[in-house]
């Protein structure tokens, strides 16, 4: 016999967008039931990097304190372009009550969203289970059959929410349309040891000819490294063997050259990252959402993923709750779910279009590569536009005031 779970909200996908949307519901007394297809939140996630007004979000949510210890609070962006440091930024420069952006490690943020939604009466999570499709009475979405360690099921919601990424199934489940945007690169990312002459409280940008690459330091005591490779270049990558890695590296890094030749043994200690950013139309459908990359996708550069799943959480809690305790239903519930995307667009958009300006600047050639180190060194000397630069990424919903005290999580390596 199929099991039939009932809640308020069904949303599919545990990440940052899915549980903290489901935590801050559950503590508004809506039910909440959560999907996730991982067993454990144990995997390798890319998305680290949390943006100073997500940090600002978990302090208010009450969170930071529990991942004390856990991160790595960042300082510092430089850029080094053909050898020379043509730009740094400090992020104690900007005047905001947290300023500084930190590495936090996915599974460790999951956990203590899932930990929190445990302590609410109204919040599930089943771990291990799969959307199998959608369930329609007319054009709406009433829910999702699942598949469970226990079996199949069907969980009726009022409300069901797609928070299952950038290759999101429930958004074609849903019969949303999209248009993909592939960029002219994709990225290879590896993991290697921190090396001893770097301060792990730095972002490195290193760019060499029309190679780019970026360091990222890693709680507790490693670098993510991602570098630049033609779209669809990876067979041609491998087909000149590991030393072309080794080579490229080299090339922006030669801190890492050791280092990468001794723990980077095989490609499938690399993985590869296909660039591009999605533009959906219409977030929703009559009783369904959808929010983070799902809605969304946006590419790797100041780390806007995490930030923007993390804003439509703790945007769509509040109006989704008081939606629901208003006995909002069918249209009245649809009018919200519009609302919501009115009042996200705009924000997404700025990120998106900064992020495509940064990817052009890194592929400059020629003159266009000068006027580029002309630009960056430019902003570099005056805080002023490094603060209109960034401010755009990194501050878009905290406003200026007295700095919160900050705590030093981990001890620095340089």
């Amino acid at each position: 016999m199929t099991a039939t779970l009932d809640a308020q909200v069904c949303i599919v996908g545990g990440g940052p967008a899915g549980l903290t949307l489901g935590v801050e519901l559950a503590r508004r007394n809506v039910s909440v039931i959560v999907v996730e297809q991982s067993a454990r939140f144990d995997r390798s996630f890319r998305g680290e990097s949390v943006s100073p007004d997500s940090v600002w979000l978990l302090d208010e949510l009450g969170l930071l304190d529990r991942l004390e210890g856990q991160y790595l609070q960042m300082q510092h962006m430089e850029i080094v372009d053909a050898g020379k440091r043509v730009f740094r930024a400090h992020f104690g420069d900007f005047k905001y009550p947290h300023p500084y952006p930190i590495e936090l490690p996915q599974p460790t943020l999951l956990s203590a969203l899932a930990d929190v939604g445990a302590d609410c009466p109204s919040f599930t999570l089943l771990h291990g289970s799969t959307a199998l499709g959608l369930i329609n009475e007319g054009d709406r979405v009433s829910g999702i059959r699942v598949r469970t360690p226990d079996g199949e099921a069907v969980v009726r919601a009022t409300l069901t929410v797609a928070a299952d990424g950038r290759f999101s199934k429930v958004r074609e489940m849903a019969g949303l349309a999209y248009t993909r945007v592939p960029l002219e690169r994709d990225v290879v990312w590896l993991r290697l040891p921190f090396p001893t002459e770097w301060d792990d409280r730095t972002y490195r940008i290193r760019i060499a000819g029309d190679h780019h690459g970026l360091f990222i330091p890693t709680h507790p005591d490693s670098v993510r490294v991602g570098f630049n490779i033609p779209k669809g270049g990876l067979r041609e990558l491998r087909g000149l063997g590991l030393p072309a890695l080794y080579e490229r590296l080299d090339q922006l890094a030669p801190e890492l050259s050791e280092s990468v030749r001794r723990d980077v043994r095989s490609w499938s200690d690399t993985s590869i990252l296909d660039i591009f950013t999605t533009v959906v139309p219409k977030w929703s459908r009559p009783g369904l959402l959808l929010v983070g990359d799902a809605a969304h996708t946006l590419t790797p550069i100041l780390g806007q993923g995490v930030n923007h799943a993390i804003i439509d959480a703790v945007t769509a809690a509040p109006m989704l709750a008081e939606a629901f305790s208003s006995g909002a239903s069918g249209s009245a519930l649809d009018d919200v779910l519009v609302r919501f995307q009115a009042s996200r667009e705009e924000s997404v958009r700025r990120s998106r279009k900064l992020q495509l300006r940064q990817e052009r600047l890194f592929a400059a050639q020629g003159a266009r590569a000068v006027m580029r180190r002309a630009l960056y060194r430019a902003m570099s000397s005056h805080p002023a536009l490094i603060q209109r630069a960034l401010s755009g990424a990194y501050f878009q919903l905290q406003t200026p005031g007295p700095r919160k005290a900050q705590k030093q999580v981990a001890a620095s390596h340089g």
